[in-house]
């Protein structure tokens, strides 16, 4: 199986950022614990802080992932683009937070893209991405 692992503006800072919100990894060493977590799966990684690049990057993942996992940050709050273009790809998507937004500011309570995700995981820092690949992984073996 093959996922792309997508994250959004400012996850490149991952390790600087407060770490009693988000952790103290860095994109590198997630990946490396998704790799080590799931040795039997491929992944890609992308990160961007612009908006069209994610869209673009979603748009072209059906033709080479049977999944995708999206942290999209701040966006998932404000971009009805990249809510659509989840919305329109024909794969699972599995959205994830490192910081438990329930417990955030009033603004990060309203998830435009996370309606269109098959659903998402918020609170565990790296294991948010852990916990959204196990049951992307389940779910695309369930529909094969």
């Amino acid at each position: 199986m093959k996922i792309i692992v997508i994250n959004g503006p400012n996850l490149d800072k991952m390790g600087v950022r407060d770490p009693k919100l988000y952790g103290s990894f860095s994109l590198e060493k997630l990946a490396d614990l998704i790799g080590g977590e799931f040795p039997e799966h491929r992944f890609d990684f992308f990160q961007s802080g612009l908006e069209g690049e994610l869209i673009q990057k979603l748009h072209n993942a059906p033709a080479n992932y049977d999944g995708v996992i999206i942290n999209p940050g701040g966006y998932a709050h404000t971009s009805v683009a990249l809510r659509d273009a989840i919305e329109i790809i024909n794969i699972p998507v599995v959205e994830v937070h490192m910081s438990n937004l329930s417990s955030r500011e009033n603004f990060r309570q309203s998830l435009l893209t996370a309606s269109v995700c098959l659903g998402y995981i918020s609170g565990f820092k790296e294991y948010s991405y852990i916990a959204g690949i196990y049951l992307l992984t389940k779910i695309i073996k369930q529909n094969d």
